[in-house]
């Protein structure tokens, strides 16, 4: 039984297990909290934790490992001890109607008036986001779970103050898809034993334990996005999460059903092994491109020699991306599993046409290539992208998938996934992610993690990249392409002339009053630092509230 403690600003909440277990509520008071932090949901909780922990933070170790033969000089390569799932013919699970057809999927944030105009849009399926692009403050994660329960039991409205205007659902919503923090973040504000718990398992335990039946009185079910995973190991322990929460809960298994990210460059060498794992619970994999570019980074950052060129020429049709691509496609649909594109992050430009027609013109191009390499769907960032993304779909698949198109053709090599693209670093790319970097942290450190910037929609993950390269170059004395060398001089000269260029389009008063200092302090640190910090949202995230 849930017993509470409360202080002034702070609610501290206990929960006893039979066996002894004790869960703790750090957290500030939150308006509506106990309806999602409910004894079920902290039970099973505590229970995910306590078996299961041990085993992420080894998987996690296990990483740091990897790391240390890719800065010796290893290069990553396709198990030979899982090569018999490679070869073998098996097929993952059937999924549910509702996920059959995913020709368009828009994400966002778990705000509530993002969750509405998500779930009305005129699009598949709707992915649900605690992760990149959610600060994860103790009051946006809680916040979000009460939205979500509203949504999924049709109660959710929101007035917006200024407008008056009322955004209640639409009679026909699109298929939710909830995505959990990944592996390697904790939860700060709860702690089992005194130990903090990680938000991938809060996230989850949350919406799965009180949801559930709710949505299977809708006709549906809980679907997942799992991000950040870099090996068929990890995917197992998801796999055994789901497992041990269906067999709690009273669930059939095979009712949760998970769509794999594949946005690192080790889980490009395990698709066949991740989706043998999760197999029961498999609804596809998905090409998470600016993670995965900034996975390639992050992995190779200590090679001189895996400088990559400015981000804004890491297309797509870049043969070290269009390999993965085409390696994902023919993977999943071998295996009856859905291969979903990638995100575009173009915005509608409202105040100026002939740029709005532009970028419009860079997602229907984007989309068409995806749509006729055989994916089955794509990622949008905003409604006003839905139709331009649906029309290179509809005109390409004859029926609501295209796992026929088997893309036998495909023969990508261990070498094909890991060819540098060519093309030159210049100083104005390097000042275009000191400008990125630096608003996007200042923007997550106010809680709000997705944020229109100069026309893109960045998130953690375009924002990791900008912080990457930025390392990068530095580290290894890159040399831009009027031959300068990116030297610690130069980058200090270009962050206070980007600070000043800030100053000027945000005003001097945001930029030296709030966050703006602390983050600009942070990124600079961590530009600067001699060891790379695996994610800009872990420091980040001890300054978060």
């Amino acid at each position: 039984m849930l017993a509470a403690m409360q202080g002034s600003a702070t609610e501290r909440a206990y929960s006893r297990e039979p066996n002894g277990s004790r869960v703790e509520i750090l957290g500030a008071k939150i308006e509506r909290a106990q309806e999602v932090l409910t004894p079920l949901a902290l039970q099973l909780l505590a229970s995910l934790h306590r078996r299961f922990n041990p085993r992420r933070l080894e998987l996690l170790a296990a990483r740091a490992r990897r790391q240390a033969e890719f800065d010796g000089g290893a290069l990553p390569q396709f198990l030979a001890d899982t090569a018999a799932v490679r070869a073998a013919d098996w097929r993952i699970a059937p999924v549910p109607a509702d996920l059959l057809d995913r020709r368009v999927e828009i994400t966002g944030p778990v705000d509530r008036k993002m969750i509405i105009n998500a779930l009305n849009a005129p699009v598949s399926a709707f992915m649900a986001d605690f992760e990149d692009s959610l600060a994860p403050s103790w009051e946006n994660v809680v916040r979000g779970q009460v939205n979500l329960a509203d949504a999924i039991r049709r109660t959710i409205s929101f007035e917006d103050a200024s407008t008056g205007k009322v955004y209640r659902l639409a009679e026909r919503t699109a298929t939710l898809i909830v995505r959990p923090r990944g592996w390697h973040l904790p939860e700060k504000h709860v702690t089992v034993n005194g130990e903090a718990v990680s938000g991938a398992l809060f996230d989850f335990a949350l919406f799965i334990a009180n949801n559930h039946q709710a949505l299977a009185a809708r006709g549906t079910g809980p679907y997942l996005y799992l991000p950040k995973i870099e090996s068929h190991l990890e995917a197992r322990l998801w796999n055994d999460v789901f497992l041990a929460a269906q067999d709690a809960l009273g669930m059939a298994r095979g009712t949760i059903k998970a769509t794999v990210l594949i946005e690192t460059i080790l889980a490009a060498f395990e698709m066949d092994e991740i989706l043998y794992e999760l197999r029961e619970h498999s609804a596809g994999l998905n090409c998470g491109r600016w993670d995965y570019i900034f996975s390639f980074i992050k992995k190779f950052r200590n090679r001189a020699d895996f400088l990559l060129p400015d981000r804004a020429s890491v297309t797509m049709e870049r043969p070290f991306l269009k390999s993965y691509v085409d390696l994902l496609i023919r993977t999943c649909h071998r295996r009856g599993a859905h291969a979903i594109g990638g995100m575009a992050a173009q915005i509608p430009i409202r105040d100026d046409p002939a740029a709005n027609e532009a970028a419009m013109a860079r997602v229907r191009a984007d989309k068409l290539r995806e749509a006729r390499a055989g994916h089955d769907g794509t990622w949008i960032a905003h409604p006003g992208l839905a139709a331009i993304a649906r029309e290179p779909f509809d005109a390409v698949m004859r029926g609501p998938n295209q796992l026929a198109v088997l893309r036998a053709d495909v023969e990508v090599t261990a070498r094909d996934l890991v060819v540098i693209p060519e093309g030159a670093i210049t100083e104005e790319g390097l000042r275009n992610c000191i400008r990125v970097g630096v608003q996007y942290l200042e923007s997550w450190l106010r809680g709000n993690g997705c944020v229109p910037l100069y026309n893109l929609m960045e998130d953690a993950a375009t924002a990791e990249i900008c912080r990457a390269q930025l390392w990068q170059c530095l580290r290894h004395g890159a040399r831009t392409s009027d031959g300068a060398e990116v030297t610690l001089a130069r980058f200090d000269r270009l962050l206070h002339s980007e600070l000043d260029r800030i100053h000027g389009e945000v005003g001097a008063r945001r930029l030296s009053e709030g966050v703006f200092p602390t983050a600009a302090r942070l990124f600079e640190q961590m530009i600067k630092s001699e060891t790379f910090d695996e994610f800009l949202t872990l420091p980040a995230y001890e300054l978060l509230s």
